[in-house]
């Protein structure tokens, strides 16, 4: 009997992309971590996403991505990327923060390095909203890292960018395409506009053969986020307006992901883990860029998981949000399955307070995609 199919999905979350990040660290410090061999991202989850599908060997490059321990992770306040958009929408020079951020992590090396790998079976897919369409987009990452050369560089880096950039605090990407003889611009922004976490309608459209395969496999979902909040009072002003409606966006969007992946798992009979930041963790938001921010997230991820209280049932995960857990003795944060999370709930229930079955449509184009790009003749 082979090895069991490993997948991972790595939701949206802006800034507490860092706590995926640090799990996945943490996890190499417990010696837990699985070789996943298909891996997906969203937004912060996409620019985790090379780094997970590599391996541990990436590990040091995740941690200064995301915690600056380099001196390179740039400080991003909304107010001012709310008024760069205003006055520049395209970013100046067409590049920002986050574009040069992600251009220097995303070097040759990293683009072989995802090649080769692809080569072996495995897959690393990441989402971005098409404006033009208004429909989600699935890259296949491994295929663009083939074709190999600068082009294929810079088209791995936008789609990365192009997922992560929240509108209204980072410029939109364009993507020049082509169908036919006309060439033109796509813009794309954050792939959690339309979708915060995916895994089965990307292995249905892609490669339906798989399917079968995934019988008994074991799913991992990281949620760079909180699938439940404490009421807080709102500032009247148009930052905090549009960030909690963002917020309330991506946690209702994960809320239905994490139903559907309940009802689907337990169709093939696969192995359901989860993690979350939980609802009793203090002051949370993701659209805090401050590098102390991200190396407290950062840290709380990591020592969960090296812990080897990371991951979670999504019964543990609706039972811990409805009794939230009080701060340790050291008065930290406790981790989402520190000792005290009782499982009593059904999946039924953790089906049910998710809220709603709303549908949303994955369109997959990768081979359209690498063609309107110009990466195949």
């Amino acid at each position: 009997m082979g090895r069991r199919v490993a997948i991972l999905a790595l939701s949206a979350g802006g800034s507490n992309g860092a706590f995926g990040a640090g799990a996945l660290v943490g996890l190499t410090r417990s010696g837990a971590r699985p070789r996943f061999d298909l891996v997906t991202g969203v937004s912060a989850g996409a620019l985790i996403a090379p780094f997970a599908f590599l391996g541990p060997s990436w590990d040091a490059q995740l941690e200064q991505a995301f915690t600056g321990r380099d001196g390179h992770l740039p400080s991003i306040s909304p107010f001012w990327g709310i008024l760069s958009r205003l006055l520049f929408p395209l970013g100046v020079g067409l590049h920002d923060a986050l574009h040069d951020l992600v251009d220097r992590f995303v070097t040759p090396v990293m683009i072989d390095a995802v090649a080769r790998e692809t080569t072996k079976g495995r897959r690393l897919v990441v989402a971005t909203t098409d404006l033009d369409t208004r429909e989600t987009v699935l890259w296949n990452m491994g295929v663009i890292a083939q074709r190999g050369g600068e082009k294929a560089r810079r088209l791995f880096r936008d789609v990365l960018v192009a997922s992560a950039s929240v509108p209204g605090i980072f410029p939109p990407v364009l993507i020049r395409v082509r169908e036919g003889n006309r060439r033109y611009d796509e813009m794309h922004v954050d792939g959690g506009i339309t979708t915060a976490v995916f895994t089965f309608p990307l292995i249905a459209s892609i490669r339906p053969q798989d399917l079968p395969r995934l019988r008994g496999a074991d799913l991992y979902m990281i949620i760079n986020g909180q699938l439940a909040t404490r009421p807080r009072t709102t500032p009247v002003n148009t930052v905090d307006v549009l960030a909690n409606s963002f917020d309330a966006i991506l946690t209702y969007g994960t809320r239905e992901a994490v139903v559907r992946m309940v009802e689907l798992t337990h169709r093939l009979q696969m192995q359901f883990r989860m993690t979350e930041i939980p609802v009793d963790y203090p002051a949370l938001s993701f659209t805090d860029f401050r590098p102390q921010y991200m190396r407290e997230v950062f840290a709380y991820g990591e020592t969960c998981a090296a812990r080897g209280e990371l991951w979670i049932s999504p019964e543990q995960s609706l039972r811990r949000n409805m009794h939230p857990l009080p701060p340790g003795e050291s008065g930290a944060p406790r981790c989402p399955a520190a000792t005290g999370t009782v499982v009593k709930a059904g999946a039924e229930a953790a089906m049910r307070v998710a809220g709603g079955r709303g549908e949303f449509r994955l369109v997959e184009r990768n081979k359209r995609n690498l063609k309107r790009t110009g990466l195949t003749p």
